[in-house]
């Protein structure tokens, strides 16, 4: 399986990441143990959420919508219930 997957920083409420792997359980991990440069600064990092696909390409194409201005926008509304503050950010 490919997951395209969704952390919210636990010491910076203000930070999140969307990410793919396929190992999703050690990706998560790396983050929390500061091996990925882009996200080391913000560590803890919270799963929030994940999606799983079968087809490698369905997997990128969809983190790459996540990572644009709308996909985050539907993140924050599907997930509101799960983030702190959002309607401040809105």
């Amino acid at each position: 399986m490919f997951y395209v997957y969704f952390l919210k920083s636990i010491s910076y409420q203000d930070r999140f990441y969307v990410g793919y792997s396929i190992d999703l359980k050690n990706r998560v991990k790396r983050h929390n143990d500061k091996l990925v440069r882009s996200t080391k600064t913000y560590a803890p990092w919270e799963l929030i959420f994940y999606e799983a696909y079968k087809s490698r390409f369905d997997a990128k194409r969809r983190e790459k919508y996540l990572k644009t201005t709308k996909g985050r926008k539907v993140l924050h509304l599907m997930l509101r219930f799960s983030l702190d503050k959002l309607e401040s950010r809105l």
